[in-house]
């Protein structure tokens, strides 16, 4: 038994007898275990977990032995791919896998998992085809609310050739957009997996708001079949003998009641369970499917038979027949003239004598057929449109009428009046509603049996057969009914009866009953649907306040979301037009079949390789055609309308973009930033950018520490207050060792950089590159940051701390090489000292200057970087001043205004000031600076000397000390030579610390000196002076950057040069140009 059931639950675990034979075999290896149950059954179980769990995940076989796994592969010839088999299995083990690929367009980790659940694949099998899942809930969608209360209206308003116009431009529009449709996750999943997850929330709301409002249409067209053509006695709120206003806000109010109360009990039935809506489908449908056939079995009739549907004109005003029985003013009554009801309405009394309306005493009163049926020629009159201003009457063509134009109107109450002012765009909004049913096969795309095979074929045959009906029913309704029972909305000219149904046969109650049932069952849709779809948005993620509408019952049914429809729903049951209400659902449709339109032909242009539509006669053109007829479409129903529909889809996709969860599904937005990429980097290649154009692209050299975190994140804090996010930035860092060995270090040290951008809110790109040594990787960054024309034309990089320390020296020769190569790329270099010091994007400088030394020309580097950074937070509220040297041949007060205009020019504001440098002989702390500089560089050379070659070299330090006695003693003969005001002052250096071991220095150490040096310490000395004299209080000192040495020997002295310069200024800014003019006086 245990053997059996052994293999039984094998079997059931894979589905295969192969399979399940292969581990009987295992475990009759375990010593009998199969025949001995109690024994052996955790043994067993362990053969079937651990079998169930190689089995299940073909790309991962780590456990198995190198043993098994060439017994596995033997005789298969597939010894050159074993070592691959754990990541890339065998195609036969995985074709059975791929041909039950789910129809789910895979992209999102939620579907995924849902493919590898084998249990819930099971549970949602689809097992609806083409007909039953997607023909016959489109045409119960399209035949609807629309059809049977308001199709006649619009051919009497439109007129034939108008409202074929309309029929033919909506069908168009939606067989456009569907001829494409690849029938993989509805139009929602369509857009957000084509568009992105910022188009696919917008529009997906939008279609939300719109399926929810065509759920408020259909009630409301239920509410108004009840109230006015089956139970006029049941409204609440009494219309007899009220006029006007009155009687058209006591119809608003009743709908409003009855509405309320419809919505409230659907939304119950929607809740207790959809399957009794499913239910109840099949039966709605067959309603429809009768209410068309009558009314095409009507037209037939009336060749032959017309029915006698009798109307009362009054001259060529068509009278409302509740108010008289008779179409007639008298009558004999044996040998005397009675009057009739009709008499009395428009007269004082009932007498022959009686004072009577102006107009129904001018006028006599006709009755013409109101169905006069095919072969009557109405047709030509029903041609063209007849458009009606709002409470205007009724009138019949071809009817003469006598009519007083300074007479009052009386009696209006007694005619047909127009309850709206119609024109061609209002009957577009109204009409199009009736299309949108079109998406209920696409949006059971996950209950079919072959989506992909039915949507595109159920759907196109329900546009087909839909648009014949429409089409020919604008056709036999103008060839048939009088035009003035067209134009009568209510049927108040047929004694109340429903327009359509007066043509119906046998009865016009089939059409009501029908109409009725066909709304009630399109109202339970709308309510079913929409409560799916915004819970499918939000379990998506994309728009976070949503969320919590995800959530449902146990079973899955969207009770949140369901409550929030039936809010939204109500929204529409209070405005309580059908009229009004159809435009508002048509923006929000349209809007969606836009952007499925836009989708299908940007994954058509982008040449996407998952883009492989089944529709042969598919082209671009079309969905551009489609797109370009859903906007016209928008703006023809209501241009207002659609700009509101817009302004809340923008909004959507503004708060998505900010707020929104970061999902990747491979969308075409995508695709376009690609294109648009490669388009922008080719045009970049054709020529550097003028002058107008040139901003910091920067590269940020970063260093990182042992654990790969970042060591001076100060440094993105400044790239981001120059950069404001605009224009190019790279982050690039360094790993030392190779590619193979040290890729997870480049990887932890490019999410640490991630990470600190996004914290400092640099927007750019970070590159780690992994070198042999830190100094080629620096140089490797240098050269290949960027791609194609879009590369850095300025290089950022911290000074270097500690640089004298002799284990920071290769720091320091790095410094000096990125100097030397971004001077030899023509690269602009900003180098900031005690970067530590700088402010963080959190910091404010309510007061405080930025002092700009401009000493050599350097393109306009120096005026354009502090009025990047005065453009952030940090630096707003600093002020500007420019200093600039003056030699003694200068003219410093024509220097200034010359500095002035050019300030002008530029626009800039900023206070100037001209500082003059005198000539003064090198003084002694310049000699000491030079010697301790020298001295330092030729211990750096000795540190590769052996022991007895450094004790035969004389200390430094003696000499040092003959160098201080000989200068003053110098300076003393010297001063007693001069007149006062000639002195020359001089500086010394504290001694801290002694020489052990004084010895006589050689007096030759300063003839020694290389006088180039002393004088590149003097001038750095002088000039050091003079900064910190102006600018020791100044935020932030911008300086020239000297270059370095032309040739190696004494890269250290270049280091002292930039110490000494530099020295006593919390914050400078040190900058070279690149060359080239940055800055120009043209806008």
């Amino acid at each position: 038994m245990l053997f059996k059931k052994h293999l039984f639950l094998l079997s059931m675990l894979k589905g295969s007898y192969d399979v399940a034979k292969k581990n009987i075999i295992l475990c009759i290896r375990c010593n009998e275990m199969c025949l001995c149950g109690l024994r052996f059954k955790k043994h067993i179980i362990f053969h079937i977990i651990n079998a169930t769990s190689k089995e299940s995940s073909p790309f991962i076989n780590s456990s198995t032995s190198d043993v098994e796994k060439s017994q596995q592969y033997d005789g298969k010839n597939m010894a050159l791919f074993e070592e691959e088999m754990d990541t890339s299995p065998m195609v036969s083990s995985m074709l059975s896998s791929l041909a039950n690929y789910s129809n789910l367009t895979q992209g999102s980790k939620e579907h995924e998992e849902a493919e590898n659940n084998e249990e819930a694949r099971k549970k949602t099998a689809p097992r609806m085809g083409t007909i039953m899942g997607v023909y016959l809930p489109c045409l119960q969608n399209i035949l609807g609310v629309i059809l049977f209360l308001r199709m006649t209206w619009l051919v009497g308003a439109g007129g034939v050739l108008g409202t074929f116009t309309i029929v033919f431009m909506c069908c168009s529009t939606v067989s456009l957009k569907h001829t494409y449709t690849t029938g993989a996750g509805g139009s929602y999943y369509m857009i957000s997996r084509s568009l992105g997850p910022e188009f696919g929330g917008a529009v997906g709301i939008c279609f939300y708001l719109g399926t929810t409002f065509a759920g408020a249409m259909y009630i409301l067209g239920c509410i108004e079949i009840l109230l006015i053509y089956i139970v006029p006695a049941a409204a609440i709120f009494k219309m007899e003998g009220l006029e006007g206003a009155e009687a058209e806000a006591a119809l608003l109010n009743n709908m409003r009641v009855y509405g309320t109360i419809v919505l409230s009990f659907m939304a119950l039935v929607v809740f207790v369970g959809v399957k009794y809506v499913n239910k109840l489908a099949l039966v709605f449908l067959a309603c429809v499917i009768l209410s068309i056939l009558a009314v095409y079995a009507g037209v037939i009739k009336t060749s032959f038979d017309p029915p006698d549907f009798p109307v009362c004109v009054l001259g060529n005003r068509t009278l409302v027949s509740k108010g008289f029985d008779i179409c007639a003013k008298t009558i004999e009554r044996g040998n005397a003239t009675v009057t009739t009801k009709l008499w009395r309405a428009f007269c004082d009394s009932e007498f022959l004598n009686a004072t009577c309306d102006e107009y129904f005493t001018n006028n006599n009163i006709s009755q013409i057929q109101g169905i006069p049926g095919i072969t009557s020629g109405i047709l030509a009159e029903n041609l063209f449109s007849t458009f009606m201003e709002k409470n205007s009457m009724l009138e019949k063509r071809g009817i003469p009428a006598v009519l007083d134009p300074e007479a009052p109107e009386t009696n209006t109450n007694r005619y047909v009046l127009a309850d709206i002012t119609s024109f061609f765009t209002l009957l577009v909004g109204i009409y199009f509603p009736s299309v949108t049913g079109i998406m209920a096969g696409s949006n059971r795309s996950g209950d079919l049996q072959d989506a992909q095979k039915s949507i595109p074929i159920g759907t196109i045959m329900a546009i087909i057969t839909t648009s014949i009906i429409y089409m020919s029913s604008v056709i036999l309704f103008g060839a048939c009914v009088d035009g003035v029972v067209l134009r009568d909305k209510f049927g108040e000219g047929v004694n109340g009866n429903l327009v359509i149904g007066t043509l119906a046969w046998p009865s016009p109650w089939v059409i009501v009953f029908g109409s009725f049932f066909s709304t009630c069952g399109a109202g339970l849709q709308s309510l079913t649907g929409a409560p799916r779809l915004l819970q499918a948005i939000a379990r998506d993620g994309i728009i976070p306040f949503l969320r919590v509408f995800g959530h449902g019952k146990a079973n899955g049914e969207p009770t949140w979301a369901l409550l929030l429809t039936a809010c939204i729903c109500e929204i529409g049951i209070l405005i309580a037009s059908l009229d009004a209400v159809a435009p508002i659902l048509s923006m929000f449709f349209l809007m969606c079949y836009m952007f499925v339109n836009l989708a299908c032909a940007l994954q058509t242009l982008l040449r996407t390789p998952n883009w492989r539509p089944r529709f042969k006669f598919y082209h671009w053109a079309l969905s551009l055609l489609g797109m370009s007829l859903c906007l016209t479409l928008m703006f023809l129903c209501s241009w207002y309308y659609a700009i509101v529909a817009m302004v809340i889809a923008s909004c959507i996709y503004k708060y998505i973009e900010f707020c929104g969860a970061e999902k990747e599904w491979g969308d075409g937005i995508r695709g376009i930033s690609l294109s648009a990429a490669r388009y922008a980097l080719m045009r970049l290649e054709e020529g550097p950018p003028h002058t107008k154009n040139w901003r910091p692209q920067i590269l940020v050299l970063m260093s990182l520490d042992a654990e790969q975190n970042v060591e001076q994140p100060r440094l993105l804090s400044l790239t981001s207050q120059l950069k404001a996010g605009k224009g190019l930035t790279i982050v690039g860092a360094c790993v030392e060792g190779t590619y193979l060995n040290n890729q997870p270090q480049a990887q932890k040290g490019d999410q640490s950089l991630r990470k600190l951008m996004e914290v400092e809110k640099v927007k750019g790109f970070s590159q780690v590159v992994i070198s042999s040594n830190l100094r080629d990787a620096t140089s490797h960054l240098i050269q290949a940051g960027g791609l194609g024309g879009l590369h850095h034309n300025t290089v950022l990089v911290s000074f270097p701390r500690n640089w004298k320390q002799a284990e920071e020296h290769h720091r320091c020769r790095n410094f000096i090489e990125v100097v030397r190569e971004t001077t030899a790329a023509h690269l602009a270099l900003l180098v900031p000292k005690n970067i530590s010091a700088y402010p963080s994007n959190g910091e404010r400088f309510t007061e405080g200057h930025i002092d700009v030394w401009w000493i050599v020309h350097d393109g306009g580097m120096l005026m354009l970087l502090p009025f990047l950074l005065r453009h952030h937070k940090v630096w707003r509220k600093c002020k500007m001043r420019i200093f600039t040297v003056a030699q003694m041949d200068d003219n410093s007060i024509q220097m200034k205004k010359d500095l002035m205009t050019f300030l002008y020019h530029l626009r800039f504001d900023a206070e100037v000031e001209v500082v003059e440098m005198h000539e003064s002989d090198i003084s002694a702390y310049t000699y000491e600076k030079t010697l301790v500089m020298e001295q330092r560089s030729q211990i750096l050379k000795e540190m590769h000397l052996t022991k007895n070659e450094r004790e035969r070299e004389v200390l430094w330090g003696d000499n040092l000390a003959y160098l201080k006695k000989m200068l003053w003693r110098s300076e003393e003969n010297k001063n007693a030579a001069m007149s006062p005001g000639e002195e020359v002052q001089m500086t010394w250096t504290d001694d801290t610390e002694k020489p052990n071991n004084p010895a006589v220095a050689n007096p030759e150490s300063i003839k020694d000196m290389n006088h180039s040096n002393v004088r590149r310490m003097h001038h750095a000395q002088k000039l050091n002076e003079v900064i910190v004299k102006k600018s020791q209080e100044a935020k932030l000192v911008l300086l020239n950057m000297p270059g370095p040495p032309k040739n190696r020997t004494g890269e250290e002295n270049y280091m002292e040069f930039l110490e000494v310069l530099t020295e006593g200024l919390n914050r400078v800014l040190l900058v070279r140009g690149g060359g080239r003019e940055v800055i120009t006086i043209y806008s």
